[in-house]
């Protein structure tokens, strides 16, 4: 055929002549097939068939001079501009050659597949489209559940035509596209009938921080291109590509979107598609199973594998993928390579953060971490959008591809539907927009005129404040940090964080806070999940139903959800040690999970009471304790992360050490089997005087310095009257850290500090690096600044020793 291109005839070198995501279909088809990945057939019209459109029926002049002159910034101007040109096409009549091969190529389709008026997706391909350094995605029209060669055809017309939407042709001219010399290929595949399953997207990347390591996996019920569109709010997970590839099932984590809707085939041909709602039950399920996204996830890795070997250097993808609800196969319906992260410094890190909070209008996903401020304004129709003024915030239910010649503009972006990979989210990434999705109430809650601060800064929830509020913008060139001795490892809290704090240079974490996924993952008190038929409160009880009802049981969604909170941060600091403190709750702050009350005692001094180790054996929190071990398996051995390391908090004797050893051993975490390490913070005196009979325990120590030095000198440190005896810098404190080195180094085993003090005071990092601490951890804003410190201070001791010598 003249004007059509099979599947098997295309690979990447016909970008020039299908365009890039109908060449990217044609490699795929050709070269994956064989390695497991599905890609449904099709054909695609080529560039000549469009400029032969275009000849047949005179339109080159007269879109020529439609275009002339135009300004893209005028939106009533292009919006006449676009519409009449579109007009001119859809209404042009096919060249009768061109015609016959594509009814011709469309029965060949369809009698391969055995079907009659066989259903298939009609997609644009431009020929400049999806190179490295632009993304045209959702420039241009599709079109699903084409059935016929007289509708085919139509929908054919109406992609020429969509080569003109408003928001293509103002892209275009931001990104120096000659109009005339992009043609535009139309894509035919046969649809795979994820209507009866589900669909997403995914990238071999994650987006909102460039972690190459992770698979990120959105998926809603029905159709794809309401996860596209940003219609729904999307499921999401992430899969840790490095033990995958060792054979691993390493689902990170899983969060639940509300897809209450789904887009299915409808019989009419005018409408070939609706949405339709979603039952309740469903929408609190996840739309793929574990095993699926493990699938999707090796897809993903194969893919991204081929396109770098085609491109010499580690290219990420952004991929489309569908479920067939009759086959239950995975497939996989466009893959192109990701823009935004690909052209990003490596370098250098930018980091926004809050300096205060104020009242929490809306939240919801947040893209990238940027914080801006600006005027809202709040526009439901895309018939408004005149109205946004430079600068201002752009609140709306959704966005499409027609609102892109005005998002530009904004300050940031905040809608009501959408997951992270939908349209407002793509494209605000590729602007560098803050931008926050699926907020589900953001144009009802804001008003317009109001003045917002949006924050994508706190971590993968975004947040739109009331007023201006005050931030700092810090730049970091990273470059080549020379690492010193001292192992500087980070204090890390939120698993939200993980991915962006691992790019700052780093030996690891020293202190991830087990208390703090629970608290904010999980937000139940473990044994009002493990009792659950026994509590008094039916509101409670309704509320741990409403929070867990994805999951097999109250007692999976904790130690699940556990399991993926450890798993972000121990996958975004891998091969690197990273050290998980067991919960360390006081019986007061238990009280306050969910269900907390009926559990816990009311003591007068908790700081010093029913905490640490203590609770991990005893009978009314053996089984609590059993559910964190049962967690911390997971994440080792069904995920592969051996780098997690474990340690105890407040073990107040070594007898006490041991019992809880027992029952670590008895949950099947047995130190020293699979390279698993057992640490004991040392926060109490009794650590330090007994360091021997404690190390005959444990594998090492990580000093808690808040701890020791409020026991050591007899200090609340919450309390303000007699903060200004606080200080790790009294002698007595000094000669604990000493006595505690000591011992460790002695034995040859761990001896690290996780407390502030190296950061805030000078002359602690000098002591401890003098006494030969073997790490430091740190919070990530002062990481990097205490590295260079330390640096200074091993390169000025080594100076005077050799000087001595």
């Amino acid at each position: 055929m003249k004007y059509i291109r099979f599947f098997n005839e295309l690979d990447l070198s016909d970008v020039p002549m299908v365009g890039g995501k109908n060449a990217s279909l044609g490699e795929m088809y050709q070269q994956l097939s064989g390695k497991g990945i599905k890609v449904p057939n099709g054909f695609a019209t080529t560039a000549e068939g469009y400029w032969h459109f275009l000849e047949y029926n005179h339109l080159k002049g007269e879109i020529a001079s439609t275009l002339q002159d135009l300004n893209i910034h005028d939106v009533k101007a292009l919006a006449r501009c676009g519409a009449k040109i579109r007009d001119l096409l859809s209404h042009a009549q096919m060249p009768p050659d061109l015609e016959k091969e594509m009814i011709a190529a469309y029965a060949q389709l369809a009698d391969e597949y055995g079907k009659e008026n066989l259903s298939v997706a009609v997609r644009s391909s431009a020929t400049a489209e999806d190179l490295p350094d632009a993304s045209f995605a959702g420039q241009q029209d599709t079109y699903l559940n084409v059935r016929g060669a007289a509708q085919l055809i139509d929908c054919i017309k109406r992609v020429y035509a969509s080569l003109f939407t408003n928001r293509a042709i103002s892209y275009r001219v931001d990104k120096g596209f000659d109009h005339m010399k992009v043609a535009l290929s139309a894509g035919v595949q046969k649809m795979v009938r994820s209507d009866l399953a589900s669909a997403g997207v995914m990238f071999s990347i994650d987006t909102e921080t460039g972690f190459k390591d992770a698979v990120f996996i959105t998926g809603a019920y029905g159709l794809g291109e309401n996860v596209v569109q940003g219609a729904v709010s999307p499921d999401e997970a992430y899969v840790f590509k490095p033990t995958l590839k060792e054979g691993y099932k390493p689902v990170l984590s899983r969060h639940l979107g509300d897809k209450n809707i789904k887009m299915v085939y409808s019989d009419s041909l005018k409408n070939p598609t609706k949405n339709v709602p979603v039952p309740l039950d469903e929408q609190q399920q996840y739309c793929v199973t574990n095993n699926e996204l493990v699938t999707l996830a090796q897809y993903a890795v194969t893919i991204e594998e081929h396109y770098s070997a085609l491109a010499g250097k580690n290219q990420p993808m952004d991929i489309e993928w569908a479920k067939d609800g009759q086959s239950g196969d995975l497939f996989i319906v466009q893959a192109r390579p990701e823009t935004v992260h690909a052209r990003q410094d490596k370098n250098s890190i930018e980091s926004y953060k809050l300096e205060e909070t104020g009242n929490i209008l809306v939240e919801g996903k947040s893209v990238g971490q940027k914080i801006a401020i600006g005027v809202a304004r709040v526009i439901k129709d895309a018939s408004q959008i005149h109205e946004l003024e430079p600068g201002e915030v752009l609140i709306t239910d959704m966005t499409d591809p027609d609102w892109e010649p005005i998002m530009k503009i904004a300050s940031a972006i905040v809608t009501n539907r959408g997951g992270r990979t939908c349209h407002a989210a793509i494209i605000s990434r590729e602007l560098g927009l803050a931008a926050i999705v699926g907020t589900g109430s953001a144009t009802s809650s804001i008003q317009s005129g109001q003045m917002v601060t949006v924050s994508c800064a706190e971590g993968e929830v975004g947040y739109v404040y009331e007023g201006a509020l005050p931030f700092s913008n810090e730049h970091l060139e990273l470059g080549e940090i020379e690492r010193p001795n001292t192992k500087m490892m980070m204090n890390l809290a939120s698993p939200d964080s993980a991915f962006a704090f691992s790019a700052i240079p780093n030996d690891g974490v020293g202190l991830a806070r087990l208390e703090f996924i629970i608290n904010n993952s999980i937000g139940i008190h473990p044994n009002a999940l493990l009792h659950f038929d026994q509590l008094k409160d039916d509101t409670v009880k309704a509320e741990i139903l409403r929070r867990t009802m994805a999951y097999d049981s109250p007692v999976d969604f904790y130690v699940q959800k556990l399991a993926e909170g450890v798993s972000m941060i121990a996958a975004a600091f891998y091969p690197k040690k990273v050290i998980f403190r067991m919960s360390d709750f006081k019986s007061n702050e238990y009280a306050n999970l969910l269900g907390g009350r009926e559990f816990e005692p009311v003591e007068d001094n908790p700081m010093i009471g029913f905490r640490g180790a203590s609770r991990y054996y005893s009978d009314a929190f053996k089984e609590a304790f059993a559910l964190e071990c049962q967690a911390m398996r997971i994440a080792r051995e069904a995920k592969g992360l051996k780098n997690i390391r474990l340690m105890i908090p407040f073990t107040r004797t070594p007898d006490e050490g041991k019992k809880v050893l027992v029952e670590m051993e008895r949950h099947g975490l047995k130190r020293g089997e699979e390279g698993l390490e057992i640490y004991m913070m040392c926060e109490i005196p009794a650590n330090v005087i007994a360091a021997d009979a404690f190390l005959d325990v444990f594998d090492g120590f990580s000093i808690g310095s808040n701890d020791l030095t409020q026991l050591v000198l007899g200090v609340d440190r919450d309390s303000e009257l007699v903060a200004h005896i606080f200080d790790e810098r009294q002698q007595p404190v000094l000669d604990m850290l000493k006595m505690a080195i000591i011992a460790c180094k002695k034995r040859g085993k761990y001896i690290g500090i996780c407390g502030q003090a190296p950061s805030d005071y000078p002359e602690m990092a000098e002591f401890l690096v003098r006494e030969g601490i073997e790490s430091m951890s740190l919070n990530p804003d002062c990481l990097l600044a205490t590295t260079i410190h330390v640096l200074e201070v091993e390169k000025s001791f080594q100076s005077k020793a050799q000087t001595k010598h």
